[in-house]
């Protein structure tokens, strides 16, 4: 078998936010399959120059720092009619870059990671394609626009129509499009009309070596009350939604019963929104951690009370692998096969995320238990070895670890 041509959205190092994480994940497990060369963007310098210990093993590599303006972005998409997400992502240089590989390497399969880096795929291309869609985006912004009004849920109506028309289109090109839970795979064939041979879910998995280790030093200030901890990328409008409602709507329930109970946000960048939260309402907002193990292991509770989500929660992955016990709203449990009541607990509403949290808070056993069960879940389901079991197969590569076994 030739080369894998691999095109993410986003360097795939380090693993420190979602997306990176499963693309990192997806691109070590075919370079242990066949030789890789990686097109991918950098939101910055920095994050350009950014080392990893195994891109010296990459075939080659091209990385473009994406410094469009959204304001340039959004003009180029209403006057080209594509949709705003590949206006952003649009590059001369992957262009060349893509051309030049295939021109000169037997390429004999294209990775996609994320819809945007799509539009890359040469349309005289013939060899094989996998289309990690991850989550259907166009479901997304429509649900952005149900709950948004003015402009803004306009421009995010147009965005999610065209999304789908696109997506749909990259699908039927595409040998496989992946898809993060059984439950995004099964929406994008009813939207796509598109078969299971076609469509297929592909779930994250845990770095169970990392989350298993209690070798933590903790950088968290003591404090005699409990703790409510959410986690993620705080400039993410998703998280940032999630957290103005818990901080607004749920914790004042909370603080009549518990009135020494905090709620920490805890990630990197967060938003002017994210950060106006900060001493009201028991809430602490802390920016980027050094290890975000010791804020798991600190919490009394984890929380993701998500209203728009897709796909799988790392975040709930993260602490139930932790065994810590979990409150997660219906959108935010969705693609994890796990068991209300056993495995975490799903809130179908606000109020009852409130009476939740405090049921754990008032049970100190009963909150260990549902952690332990959680931890025994995910250590025996969730290591990205078992999740990507079937991808060399999907990609026309043997499982380097079937073929030792077979020789």
């Amino acid at each position: 078998m030739g080369d894998i041509l691999f095109l993410a959205h986003r360097v795939p190092w380090p693993p420190n936010r979602g997306d990176k994480i499963r693309s990192h994940h997806f691109l070590q497990k075919l370079m242990d399959c066949a030789p890789v060369h990686v097109a991918c963007f950098a939101d910055d310098e920095n994050e350009k120059q950014t080392g990893w210990a195994r891109k010296a093993e990459l075939a080659s590599c091209k990385i473009v720092v994406r410094n469009k303006p959204k304001w340039r972005a959004g003009i180029e998409a209403l006057a080209y009619g594509k949709p705003v997400s590949l206006a952003s992502f649009e590059s001369g240089e992957i262009d060349t870059y893509v051309a030049d590989v295939i021109a000169t390497r037997p390429v004999d399969c294209i990775f996609i990671f994320s819809g945007q880096m799509a539009q890359f795929i040469p349309a005289d291309y013939r060899g094989r394609v996998v289309m990690d869609f991850a989550d259907v985006d166009s479901a997304k912004f429509e649900s952005y626009a149900d709950e948004g009004s003015g402009p803004m849920a306009w421009i995010n109506r147009r965005e999610g129509h065209m999304l789908r028309a696109f997506e749909k289109t990259v699908a039927e090109r595409a040998d496989h499009s992946l898809f993060v839970s059984q439950a995004e795979a099964l929406l994008f064939r009813q939207r796509s009309g598109l078969s299971d041979e076609q469509v297929k879910a592909v779930g994250n998995g845990i770095d169970l070596e990392f989350y298993g280790s209690r070798d933590v030093e903790s950088e968290v200030a003591k404090h005699g009350g409990p703790l409510i901890l959410f986690t993620g990328q705080m400039d993410y409008q998703p998280n940032v939604q999630a957290v103005q409602s818990f901080n607004t709507e749920v914790m004042p329930d909370i603080l009549a019963h518990f009135p020494d109970a905090r709620f920490a946000i805890v990630g990197r960048a967060p938003s002017d929104k994210v950060t106006q939260l900060d001493g009201k309402n028991g809430t602490i907002v802390t920016g980027a951690v050094d290890d975000i193990r010791s804020w798991i292991m600190a919490a009394d509770v984890v929380v993701a009370p998500l209203r728009i989500a897709r796909g799988i929660q790392n975040k709930v992955l993260e602490a139930m692998a932790m065994a810590k016990p979990v409150v997660a709203s219906t959108c935010a449990a969705e693609g994890i096969e796990a068991n209300d009541g056993e495995h975490f607990l799903i809130a179908q509403s606000v109020a009852e995320e409130a009476r939740l949290v405090c049921e754990l808070l008032g049970d100190p056993e009963r909150a260990r238990e549902l952690g332990e069960q959680a931890g025994i879940l995910i250590h025996s389901h969730y290591s990205w070895e078992t999740q990507l079991a079937d991808l060399p197969g999907l990609c026309g590569f043997q499982n380097p670890a079937i073929a030792e076994a077979v020789a």
